[in-house]
């Protein structure tokens, strides 16, 4: 009996401009940016990117590329306005969020996400 083995490819690197990779986060790191990002992240990003966002989901055993663990220091190494405009223009199986989320709100989810680093 033959098995099927899934194997995920890692992603392309992400290009991202100039401009956003130097964009400072206007919304404040504070205990409650922290909670509403969380709040935010469990209703759009979890499913994909897990509770912990390590990648493990439970849609991610269906994507073709693994959604990446954002606790690793090649995640949390990035600029704040390079996962703003990750979050914001998706690309391949990311979906974009721009027109689904608004700006403050993903803001909030940068600072929620800074949480993950190990």
């Amino acid at each position: 009996m033959l098995s099927m083995v899934s194997i995920q490819q890692q992603p392309e690197p992400w290009e991202v401009p100039a401009k956003f990779k130097s964009l400072k986060n206007p919304v404040a790191s504070s205990t409650e940016s922290i909670n509403t990002g969380k709040l935010l992240y469990k209703k759009h990003c979890a499913s994909c990117h897990g509770n912990t966002g390590l990648g493990d989901g439970v849609k991610a055993r269906q994507l073709e590329t693994f959604p990446g663990d954002f606790s690793k220091d090649s995640y949390q190494g990035q600029t704040d306005g390079e996962h703003f405009y990750k979050t914001k223009t998706g690309r391949g199986e990311m979906p974009a969020y721009e027109n689904k989320v608004p700006d403050e709100d993903i803001w909030h989810i940068v600072n929620y996400m800074r949480t993950f680093k190990k």
